[in-house]
C-alpha cells in the first residue's frame, strides 16, 4: 500500500491507497515544531482504527510546501514505515507535465500535483481553484501543460489580518451571511469576506477563461478543491466540479509514474 502525504500551510493530510482506492485519510494542523515521532503516534493510531498496520505500507510519497515540516515527514516515512519517500520537487521524480512558467523552478509542489491530477480526470483546458491558506488558480492548457495561474490570500488569512490590524474588529467565522448589508460589525465583516471572495473568485475565473478561449468556442473546465471551496462554489456556476481528493490522487499518479512494478522497502 502507498502512504501519500500532502503538507500544506494549514494542514498535513495523509492517505493510504490500496491500488486506486483510498483506505483511509486523515488531517492534522500544520505545526513547524512537530517531530517525526509525534506524527507517527498520531498517524499509526488512526491507521489502526481502519485496520491498517505499519507493515501494510510498502511505499511513500511526499509533497510539502512547508520546508520546516519536510524533514520531519521524511523521517516519519524512513524511520517508522521503512520507506524513503518520493518527494515532489526532487529532480529524480518525473512529474510528466510540461511547465510553461518563465522560471519553472517557481512552480509550487501542491499546484503541480493538482494540475497533474486534474488533467487525468477532467477535460482540458482547465482551471483548478484551491481555497486554503492561500487561494490559487492553476491553469492547464489544451495541450496538458501547466501554464501558471493566480495566487491570492485565502479567506481565513485575510480575516485574521483584518482582526490583527484593526483593534475594534473581532474574529469572525467564515460563512454565508443572511444578507449583503450587515446590520452589525460581525455581519458586515462576514458579508465583506464572503461576497468579496465570491467576487474575487468569479472575476479571476472569467478573466482566465477569456484568455484560454478568447472567442468562447472552447469550454474551460473549472475544478474546486480545498477546505473552503464548497462554501463559495454554492454561489458560483463557474465551478463545475468539487474534488476533495484531487491532491491525494495526484500524488498517487506521480508515484505510479516513478515506480517499477515491484518496490523494495529500505532495510
Amino acid at each position: 500500500m502507498l502512504l501519500a502525504i500532502d503538507a500544506g500551510n494549514t494542514n498535513v493530510v495523509c492517505a493510504v491507497f490500496e491500488g486506486t482506492a483510498i483506505r483511509g485519510h486523515w488531517r492534522i494542523s500544520t505545526n513547524s515544531q512537530r517531530t517525526a515521532d509525534e506524527y507517527a503516534v498520531w498517524l499509526i493510531s488512526l491507521m489502526a482504527m481502519k485496520g491498517l498496520k505499519v507493515a501494510d505500507i510498502t511505499d511513500t510519497i511526499l509533497s510539502s510546501v512547508v520546508p520546516a515540516q519536510t524533514y520531519a515527514l521524511t523521517k516519519l516515512c524512513e524511520e517508522h514505515f521503512g520507506c524513503e519517500p518520493k518527494r515532489v520537487g526532487d529532480p529524480r521524480v518525473d512529474l510528466g507535465i510540461e511547465i510553461k512558467l518563465d522560471n519553472p523552478r517557481e512552480a509550487g509542489a501542491d499546484r503541480l500535483v493538482n494540475a497533474i491530477s486534474a488533467r487525468a480526470s477532467y477535460p482540458v483546458p482547465l482551471v483548478v481553484i484551491d481555497i486554503g491558506t492561500g487561494t490559487t488558480f492553476d491553469v492547464v492548457d489544451e495541450t496538458g501543460a501547466f501554464l501558471g495561474g493566480v495566487i491570492a490570500p485565502g479567506p481565513a488569512l485575510s480575516l485574521d489580518a483584518l482582526h490583527k490590524v484593526a483593534a475594534q474588529l473581532p474574529k469572525v467565522d467564515i460563512l454565508r451571511p443572511a444578507s449583503a448589508i450587515g446590520r452589525g460589525t460581525v455581519g458586515a465583516m462576514q458579508s465583506g469576506m464572503f461576497w468579496g471572495y465570491t467576487g474575487l473568485i468569479e472575476g479571476i475565473l472569467k478573466r482566465i477563461i477569456a484568455e484560454l478561449s478568447p472567442d468562447g468556442s472552447r469550454k474551460v473546465t473549472v475544478i474546486g478543491t480545498g477546505g473552503l471551496v464548497r462554501l463559495f462554489a454554492e454561489e458560483s456556476d463557474l465551478i463545475h466540479h468539487i474534488d476533495g481528493d484531487l491532491t491525494l490522487r495526484g500524488l498517487r499518479l506521480i508515484h505510479e509514474r516513478n515506480s517499477p512494478r515491484t518496490e523494495n522497502r529500505t532495510e
